[in-house]
């Protein structure tokens, strides 16, 4: 039986398109063993977190084991959300966060996306996290990493020059702590 993967693309008109690269590149290195699905969004272009909350919560219904959960930017930081807010039951075997953008930082302020003060502690204990940033990030600044990491000190965090926003489609640093929390 394969391993599960659901990966939530960013958001904006045409991340789906967008973020295809990453979703391929992370298939590709985790290879036959594993399947990662990749569904279009609601309403790329202005999400609202309830549409993404019950999209996310119908994908993960539909897994019978548990899922890797993997989101690239405002898809990541939506996926945190859903994480601290919603019961998982079990059923992740850790949530890999690529570019995610902190929804309180200056000039990101948007309430709807906010995690809670207290999000850190409504996390699975057992979860293990993971956080990406390059520091060329041209989109969402690497100093909101920072912002996590001061939060999330027991989280993984892996920082990357000169790889941009969309990590040059390459995912493989994701695949291979995919590949330890299985």
């Amino acid at each position: 039986m394969k391993h599960s993967v659901l990966f939530i693309h960013g958001g904006g008109e045409g991340a789906h398109e967008a973020d295809r690269p990453l979703a391929e590149s992370l298939q590709g290195a985790l290879g036959a063993e594993y399947d990662v699905r990749y569904p279009a969004m609601p309403n790329e272009r202005s999400p609202t977190y309830a549409e993404w909350k019950n999209t996310i919560a119908r994908e993960l219904a539909a897994f019978d084991r548990k899922v890797a959960l993997v989101g690239h930017s405002f898809g990541a930081s939506l996926l945190l959300k859903y994480v601290a807010e919603e019961p998982l039951h079990g059923r992740a075997s850790g949530l890999f966060l690529i570019a995610a953008p902190f929804w309180r930082a200056e000039d990101w302020d948007v309430p709807e996306f906010a995690l809670a003060d207290d999000f850190a502690a409504r996390l699975p204990a057992e979860l293990r996290l993971f956080f990406y940033h390059s520091r060329d990030d041209e989109t969402v600044p690497f100093t909101h990493l920072a912002r996590y990491r001061d939060l999330l000190p027991s989280a993984t965090f892996r920082e990357f020059d000169a790889r941009g926003h969309q990590f040059e489609g390459n995912l493989v640093e994701v695949a291979a702590d995919v590949l330890l929390v299985r």
